[in-house]
């Protein structure tokens, strides 16, 4: 049953208000979408619940107010963060039982270690205007999430998220929803999340279809996760096990993250390829929760019922060159250097030069960077799922953004606000420009549709891929469909598997 009040939300008992199989909320209005923030989907994990999976949120009684979002999950930056971080936010254009929307559910991403559905970029009202339940989520960080921890499950940000659709596919249909025609979506982080929920025994019939946004490469062992959660730990003099950690305040954990990821360097020969980025946590191939890889998985079958959108942007490491400081000022040492941590196989490094004979370091540096991290990782979950009998598309985002003089071209992230419409919002400012280009508007409007037409049906408008053609639709003010661009870097990489990155010493 929903209930929808006149007047305006700044009158008592104003606004949309719905009933749960777990009691009524009240939302807002936001230029005709319903909003409803910071919905508890599970039990705050704190207490006896710190390092537990997920426990499902208790019923109610009464109206509950549904117009702020929950505090973000402990992370860097966050002062004093509160402890209801296990929320999500829905906005809807439609909020009867009877609308039978297509729901997408957006994971965000930050590297496993920042983030929250309450970005400013991440606001679901435009896109909800096309048709869609938008339904934004927060899960664990860090290592409250995914640090592996004697005495608690591995991956406890991804059972989050099971959490999450477990409970949309409970109530979603009370805010207009289908149940039936959920799609999970995320970028970066958020990608590896989508990759990882595809290939996890716990999330399979939770959803339809899957987009995964620049995917990244990198998931952990259990002897490689082990070895970081020790060095986290030590950071805190603890050891990494629940009852020592459950004495620390959550706000003290992403610090000592942070100092690890500072001082990374000094375990380059145990933890290889990771500490060249940095990259202090990762989702943990653990044989239960995870058990394996999502390439190897979705080779394996995985996922093969759900259909599956997957892409990167062209130039994704230029905004990290950017935030590291070696945006246009990339040495041909460390050129060597990525090459040399970075490339695959015993000859990467040589093969890499001859592939690309007239690049530079700058261009160098940026390729094997990007392939490694996100370029070659999505190519790859795109091929494994096609090969495995599964309907699949593949992009890549060409359009170089002009923010700051356009040094950034199509870069990392700069998907997130197209596919929002939230180009005016946040850091996309920075990379859109102020105000954002009417090619801008465009790109993201024709982007918007082909998302909401894919979670709606499975289709976005363009050709399928498959494992001969490589069809590849590019996100760009004249959108077309080729041949997938990177070929060069794909041949470079294709004898290479992305498994569980292994502790490499004792």
């Amino acid at each position: 049953m929903v209930t929808v009040t006149a007047g305006t939300d700044a009158e008592p008992g104003s606004g949309p208000q719905v009933r749960t199989g777990a009691g009524v909320l009240r939302g807002r209005w936001d230029a005709g979408v319903a909003v409803f923030l910071g919905v508890r989907y599970a039990e705050p994990p704190v207490g006896t619940l710190r390092f537990a999976a997920p426990h499902p949120a208790r019923p109610w009684a009464g109206v509950r107010p549904a117009v702020a979002f929950g505090p973000p999950p402990p992370q860097p930056g966050t002062a004093a963060p509160g402890t209801d971080w296990l929320t999500l936010n829905i906005f809807s254009p439609d909020p009867a039982p009877a609308a039978g929307l297509p729901v997408l559910v957006w994971i965000p991403g930050g590297g496993y270690l920042i983030g929250s559905g309450s970005q400013p970029e991440f606001d679901g009202a435009v896109l909800a205007t096309g048709g869609m339940v938008v339904v934004t989520v927060n899960y664990r960080l860090g290592l409250e999430g995914f640090g592996l921890l004697d005495g608690a499950p591995a991956n406890r940000g991804l059972l989050d998220q099971v959490a999450a659709l477990q409970w949309v596919h409970e109530h979603i249909r009370a805010f207009g929803g289908d149940p039936g025609r959920v799609c999970v979506v995320g970028e970066s982080a958020g990608g590896g999340s989508v990759a990882a929920l595809l290939a996890m025994p716990r999330a399979a019939g939770l959803f339809r279809r899957a987009i995964a946004q620049s995917v990244p490469g990198p998931f952990f062992s259990v002897e490689l996760a082990a070895d970081i959660a020790t060095a986290w730990a030590a950071e805190l003099g603890v050891r990494p096990t629940v009852t020592e950690l459950a004495a620390i305040d959550p706000g003290r954990l992403p610090a000592a993250g942070e100092a690890v990821s500072s001082a990374i360097g000094r375990w380059a020969d145990r933890w290889g390829p990771i500490c060249f980025r940095p990259i202090p946590i990762a989702p943990v191939v653990d044989g239960d929760v995870l058990p394996a890889a999502p390439w190897a998985a979705v080779a394996g079958g995985a996922g093969r019922d759900v259909d599956l959108l997957t892409g990167h942007t062209r130039d994704e490491h230029r905004l990290f060159s950017l935030l590291d400081g070696v945006l246009g000022s990339v040495t041909p040492e460390g050129a060597d250097a990525a090459l040399r941590a970075l490339a695959p196989g015993p000859d990467g490094a040589r093969r890499y030069r001859e592939a690309y004979p007239g690049a530079g370091p700058e261009q160098l540096y940026e390729l094997v960077n990007g392939d490694w991290l996100f370029r070659m990782p999505s190519l790859q979950l795109a091929q494994a799922h096609a090969a495995a009998g599964g309907r699949t598309y593949l992009y890549e985002l060409t359009w170089p953004a002009p923010g700051l003089g356009g040094a950034l071209g199509a870069c990392h992230g700069l998907d997130v606000p197209l596919v929002f419409g939230t180009l005016d919002r946040g850091q996309p400012a920075m990379l859109i420009g102020d105000p954002p280009p009417a090619a801008a508007r465009d790109l993201s409007g024709w982007i918007r549709r082909a998302w909401t037409a894919f979670a709606a049906d499975g289709d976005p408008g363009w050709p399928a891929f498959d494992t001969e053609r490589w069809l590849t639709q590019l996100l760009d003010t004249d959108p077309t469909v080729t041949g997938y661009p990177e070929r060069v870097s794909a041949e470079l990489w294709r004898e290479h598997s992305f498994a569980a990155l292994p502790l490499l010493g004792r």
